[in-house]
């Protein structure tokens, strides 16, 4: 496991702990989810261009579809760690 230190403007840090515990999760934890998304997001994209580049047009819109799907729902609310 690593440390990752980051510099956030003090509102900004208010608001990621106020949706932390809306989430009833750790901000850590917040943290850990919404890299989760970015990742997902960006292989999905990798993925996607791959595909396009390869001629598979068909395949990447179906991967787009679940990259749209993914960003609308909410990262699953999880046991505050």
């Amino acid at each position: 496991m690593s440390t990752l230190t980051i510099r956030l403007p003090d509102e900004k840090h208010e608001r990621l702990k106020a949706l932390a515990r809306a989430n009833a999760v750790s901000v850590n934890r917040l943290m850990d989810e919404l890299a989760t998304v970015a990742l997902a997001n960006y292989d999905a994209r990798v993925r996607f261009q791959a595909r396009a580049a390869r001629g598979g047009a068909s395949r990447g819109l179906e991967l787009l579809e679940l990259l749209d799907r993914a960003e609308r729902e909410p990262p699953a609310a999880t046991e505050a760690g």
